[in-house]
């Protein structure tokens, strides 16, 4: 071979190897930014779990082919937790969020165990360098609800269905109760736990057994359209939880206090494809659009609704904060003074029933 012809044979395998690693580097360049959800119900609970799909789905409709995500419903709190987020983290997943406060100790272990991985854990409070939560203030919807429920209830009997004895549980029925304070004192709140995040069964036999006992406006910290079902089949109300559930009780339905989880996956999956994604606790309510009262049922006076729609404004512009001291318990002593203003933090550990309440913590 003379050396014209082997230049010749050089400069092709040269330019034939830079085709293909530019081939090679745009091929990694369009590769889509793996994101994983795990659901502590199904994405058909119509409640909780549906709504964080919601919001996966808007990200996949605003990233298309830039993004690919995976869900796990169904996934029980503790050691499965655990299982199906490592599986996650080691599959390629770059970006997870886990949805239940009960995956908060699994996030964080699998956390440090795939440092380069970004976690986000909802309704949670432990960080970590990779590891981040977020969380609405659902309590703003509820005493939206509870001053509705207030006005609209004939026995003065309200129920509360509620899942697990955690703060944000307690804290959302006290902040119903701290409505009822004040805008009906003579309404009495009932509340069964069910011990279940997901149960219809369990839920509609609570809602049952309240409006046995004259309960005629039904609330819930569980994800099942099942009690806005039963108090649609029996004349009575319900407010939906954490979606609209309008549709499973058109007559019972009196306000859905929604969780709007869209903005914060499509900020927080740029973040990470920008490269500036951090840890830090992300708390967002209906000033930020995160908690969202969309209608209320034509059968609610004019002036119920405009009072509604005025607690929702002065919530926003921060004018009305239910959290306010002066606020006792329910044994009688003062656990907030007058003028002093609980935190968000001070209210994730919630364990005390506010003044009103005539009922026990389960432990």
């Amino acid at each position: 071979m003379n050396r014209r012809h082997f230049n010749k044979l050089l400069a092709g395998i040269a330019t034939g190897a830079l085709a293909a690693t530019f081939s090679i580097s745009s091929a990694f360049a369009a590769d889509p930014l793996k994101v994983g959800f795990v659901y502590v119900g199904p994405i058909g609970d119509h409640g909780w779990s549906y709504q964080h799909d919601q919001g996966r789905l808007s990200a996949e409709e605003y990233f298309g082919d830039k993004i690919e995500t995976t869900y796990v419903e169904n996934v029980a709190e503790g050691a499965d937790a655990e299982r199906v987020i490592r599986n996650l983290a080691k599959s390629g997943h770059e970006l997870i969020f886990t949805t239940s406060f009960g995956f908060m100790n699994p996030t964080l272990k699998v956390a440090k165990q795939f440092p380069k991985v970004k976690f986000e854990h909802a309704t949670g409070y432990k960080l970590s360098k990779n590891m981040g939560t977020y969380v609405s203030k659902t309590f703003e919807g509820r005493y939206v609800a509870g001053y509705v429920a207030a006005e609209m209830t004939e026995t003065n009997k309200i129920g509360y269905i509620a899942s697990f004895p955690i703060p944000e549980v307690i804290r959302d029925i006290n902040t119903v109760q701290l409505a009822l304070n004040k805008y009906n004192p003579e309404a009495e709140l009932k509340i069964i736990w069910v011990n279940s995040w997901f149960d219809p069964g369990k839920e509609a036999d609570a809602a049952n057994a309240m409006m046995d006992q004259g309960v005629d406006v039904i609330l819930q910290h569980t994800d099942s359209p099942a009690a806005m079902q039963a108090a649609e089949r029996r004349g009575k109300y319900a407010v939906g939880q954490a979606s609209d559930m309008s549709s499973f009780g058109p007559n019972a339905h009196l306000l859905s206090v929604i969780d709007e989880w869209s903005p914060h996956y499509i900020h927080q999956i740029q973040a990470v494809m920008d490269g500036t994604w951090e840890s830090k606790a992300m708390v967002e309510g209906m000033k930020e659009g995160a908690i969202v009262v969309p209608s209320f049922n034509s059968a609610i006076p004019a002036d119920v609704v405009a009072n509604a729609e005025q607690i929702i404004a002065d919530i926003k512009s921060g004018s009305l904060y239910p959290w306010v001291g002066p606020l006792k318990d329910n044994k009688g002593e003062l656990k907030v003074a007058e003028g002093v203003a609980l935190t968000f933090h001070e209210l994730e550990q919630m364990d005390w029933y506010v003044e009103g309440i005539n009922a026990e913590i389960p432990k």
